[in-house]
């Protein structure tokens, strides 16, 4: 069990502020967020490289805020790999043994089903320069492991990689994950990474840890919409919403009545989940609708991504296969928002007024 709790850095004029979290054993955790948000400083914190100014760390009930590196038993991963490039493949793998007092023969003995759980035994006599950039990550992550550490850190450990070996490294290091089940932070900023690895994840931005959950959570149900955009989100909108009687606001989006769930009142920022919203051919069959001209279709892989023009830009993913249908291009479609497709940020608490009557809505 990792616990981190009211953690403060400064590192020149950055401050990383009051940041708590929890690692459960076992678990795989994504910390995610924009470029100098703070998660290298925290990472660093964590194996000891940068002194905390506040706050305390646990592992496995221990205190190591103000340890030594290498008594914490962090196991670090840096987006470079690190590797010593005058040493073989097998002498980096063995290298916190040895410098422990462990010969280069009996190492290797130690670490020998590690090396096959990553794979690596063709690669122990080679140099890290004749490596792939994914086999360099491998055995930086075979490095970090062999100390047997009660934490692996990975600092952005692909982003050095193109997509193909991006999504290789990612799906190993998940089945070495799965075996060893080392309770592991990786830090990244791609979305398509965290989903492929987290059990968790948190985002982080401008010092502060401002929400964690599962990466369903945390696409569904957003705390703002600097997280939704750092997520994906395409589909984000402004509007005046009026509460009504029937437990909806409406807002006019387009020229269009949109009715989104709760009762709002004022200035709302709401989104729309491309992936739930639906094209109908004919006539809608909900009051929450938006006629629009395609202009834009990008396949991708299993899905299709629609772009369309309302008066204002907005996607729709439809799944890709025989039934998806023919998307042209210039056809004018309807566009329906269910309830669950849309989701309203967190704001100002709503002044309470009386609700609007049906017969007060031109729907």
């Amino acid at each position: 069990m990792i616990e981190v709790r009211g953690l403060c850095v400064e590192a020149g004029d950055f401050r990383l502020r009051d940041v708590s979290l929890a690692v459960g054993p076992g678990e795989y955790f994504v910390l995610l967020g924009p470029t100098g948000s703070g998660k290298t400083v925290f990472v660093s914190c964590l194996c000891g490289l940068i002194r905390a100014a506040g706050g305390t760390i646990e592992i496995n009930g221990r205190d190591v805020t103000d340890l030594e590196p290498r008594l914490r038993r962090v196991g670090y991963v840096p987006q470079d790999g690190g590797l010593f490039p005058h040493m073989t493949v097998a002498r980096n793998l063995t290298f916190s043994l040895r410098v422990r007092g462990v010969a280069h023969d009996g190492a290797m003995k130690r670490i020998l089903p590690l090396v096959e759980s990553l794979r690596l035994g063709p690669l122990l006599a080679r140099s890290p320069s004749s490596l792939s950039g994914g086999e360099r990550q491998m055995v930086a992550v075979g490095r970090a492991l062999a100390a047997r550490p009660e934490l692996l850190v990975l600092d952005e450990p692909v982003s050095a990689l193109d997509g193909p070996a991006r999504r290789t490294v990612c799906s190993e290091i998940r089945r070495v994950h799965e075996g060893l089940k080392v309770p592991s932070i990786h830090v990244c900023h791609n979305l398509d990474e965290a989903l492929a690895l987290a059990d968790r994840a948190a985002i982080i931005d401008r010092g502060r840890l401002v929400q964690t959950g599962t990466m369903a959570e945390l696409m569904a149900r957003p705390r703002s919409e600097a997280v939704a955009r750092l997520l994906g989100a395409e589909n984000i909108f402004s509007g005046t919403a009026v509460p009504r009687d029937d437990g909806q606001s409406l807002v006019v989006l387009a020229g269009r009545h949109i009715y989104i769930p709760g009762r709002h009142e004022g200035a709302v920022k709401f989104m729309v989940r491309p992936e739930l919203a639906r094209i109908v051919t004919g006539e809608p069959q909900t009051r929450s609708a938006v006629r629009a001209v395609l202009v834009r279709v990008e396949p991708r892989g299993p899905y299709k991504r629609l772009e369309f023009d309302a008066g204002i830009r907005i996607v729709v993913y439809v799944q890709a296969g025989p039934g998806a249908g023919a998307f042209e291009p210039g056809r004018e479609l309807a566009i329906e928002f269910p309830d669950e497709a849309i989701y309203v940020f967190p704001g100002v608490k709503p002044r309470q007024t009386a609700p609007m009557k049906e017969d007060n809505v031109n729907a």
